[in-house]
């Protein structure tokens, strides 16, 4: 009987980790920049690389 593997690597978990940091500093820059048009930037670049993230690991795992 013939059986099939897949065997997943861990680039998913690696890009899903470094697009999270990056996330995680534009939350930061965010707080920090609270008045400003940094805050608005911060967010930004909070949001889109949290959705990358979960892209990625959409991509790699599914």
């Amino acid at each position: 009987m013939a059986t099939q593997s897949e065997s997943s690597t861990d680039m998913g978990v690696g890009l899903a980790l470094a697009l999270s940091a990056i996330a995680v500093i534009g939350a930061a820059l965010m707080y920090t920049g609270a008045p400003d048009i940094e805050a608005a930037w911060g967010f930004a670049a909070a949001m889109i690389f949290s959705s990358l993230a979960v892209v990625g690991i959409h991509l790699y795992w599914g």
